[in-house]
């Protein structure tokens, strides 16, 4: 996706089959959606694209390649590399898989999920963005959704917290 002007893109991670009706409101104008994997139900990604175009990645919990969505996915957002994996973090550090992805792959952005932890922070030149989990409540985190905007080949990314119940 290459656009001259701004774009906008809703960041989704770990909805573990839940479709809260905010996400219609909160990801209203985005020009494209990111599911970082744990997605659940086909359902979820069906009704993510009434809102606008979206690239998926499989999660341990639809058992990667055989829920049909790829591992790992590698797009262009409005000239920037996009690279996005459902682990790359787990127990609050990089994993050597994730290391590696990020090595072959060298992203710009590199969007995941799994930890249900957001992670909004530069590394080497790489934005590592986790929106945390948009899915039932678990752990003591707060549920959340992410954006990213690009403009003129910069990147600026920002969490929303969602309430504890959909």
């Amino acid at each position: 996706m290459n656009r001259s002007g701004p774009i906008r893109i809703g960041i989704i991670a770990d909805t573990h089959g839940l479709f809260d009706s905010t996400i219609v409101r909160h990801f209203h104008g985005v020009n494209h959606i990111l599911h970082a994997g744990d997605i659940g139900k086909q359902s979820i990604i069906e009704q993510l694209e009434t809102i606008a175009p979206v690239t998926a990645v499989s999660g341990n919990v639809d058992e990667y390649e055989e829920s049909g969505f790829p591992r790992e996915a590698i797009i262009q957002l409005n000239g920037v590399r996009t690279a996005i994996r459902h682990v790359v973090f787990e127990a609050g550090k990089l994993t050597k898989e994730g290391r590696a992805f990020l090595d072959r792959t060298r992203p710009d952005i590199c969007i995941f999920g799994h930890t249900h932890q957001p992670k909004n922070e530069w590394l080497k030149g790489t934005l590592l963005f986790n929106p945390g989990s948009a899915g039932p409540k678990r752990f003591k985190l707060s549920r959340r959704l992410g954006f990213l905007t690009i403009s003129e080949g910069k990147v600026s990314a920002y969490h929303v917290t969602l309430a504890d119940r959909a």
